[in-house]
């Protein structure tokens, strides 16, 4: 079982997740570099898993299922390029001989889906969640409010500490300075956040990142933690609850 990042577009990654010669992939945003890596590693594309509506996470599956015949996946309540099989929050879907958990993650969008797989031995636990989760941060709330993207980030913030967390941008860079602005002792933070730049800088993708690391690092998922608590306040007195804080934090975010 093999798991590659394919770039697209400026700064997006469509997951290909394979084994003995069949593929899923997950938001295909484009076609070409998906079809480029199916001949490379003389793969048949079984499956395609949509986490939200938007262009650069669907626009490659119309061609993809008419070149491939491969079943497309996605969300029951957003826009989709049919026919697929729509899906809920605690409904299974089958694939590689791999059973993908679906989980509700509205925020980003108003019906955002993310894909959870418990994996074989030789792969840790893999999470596929699009757009709601970033390395360092998380999506903009473009049709959510920050109570869901509160509840969404806690629903996956309670996954396996070791769960690959495969995001659908490289965003990490940016996302890790914000960070630092908001906790500027965190020595976690200022570690990751070398060996992050390191990578960039050798050309190789930050992704993908584990559970427990961004518990650590991300002030998305640290908003009841004191001194993310007090960077919110700062921003917005007024946030007075976590979701208050995942408001402040994402509108200095959105300014930073």
């Amino acid at each position: 079982m093999k798991l590659l990042a394919l770039p697209a577009f400026s700064d997006n990654y469509l997951w290909l997740l394979h084994d003995k010669g069949r593929a899923v992939v997950v938001d295909p945003g484009q076609a070409q570099p998906v079809l480029d890596a199916l001949q490379r590693e003389q793969l048949q594309l079984d499956a395609i898993l949509i986490t939200h509506h938007h262009a650069d996470h669907v626009g490659g599956v119309q061609t993809l299922r008419e070149l491939t015949g491969a079943r497309v996946y996605g969300p029951a309540s957003e826009p989709m390029p049919e026919p697929l099989t729509r899906l809920r929050g605690g409904e299974t879907l089958s694939a590689l001989g791999l059973d993908f958990e679906v989980i509700d993650v509205p925020g980003h969008t108003a019906g955002h889906v993310a894909y959870f797989c418990r994996a074989p031995a030789e792969l840790e636990p893999l999470l596929f969640c699009g757009d709601t989760l970033f390395s360092g941060g998380c999506g903009r709330l473009f049709e959510g409010t920050p109570a869901q993207m509160l509840a969404s980030l806690d629903a996956l913030a309670a996954l396996p500490g070791n769960t690959q967390v495969c995001c659908a941008h490289e965003y990490t860079l940016s996302n890790l300075k914000f960070a630092r602005a908001v906790e500027p002792d965190n020595a976690d933070l200022q570690r990751y956040s070398a060996r992050c730049e390191s990578l960039r800088a050798a050309g190789l993708p930050t992704l993908p990142s584990r559970m427990s690391l961004e518990l650590q690092i991300n002030p998305f998922l640290r908003t009841r933690q004191a001194a993310v608590i007090a960077a919110a306040q700062r921003v917005d007195p007024s946030a007075q609850d976590p979701a208050g804080h995942l408001a402040a934090l994402r509108q200095w975010k959105n300014q930073f």
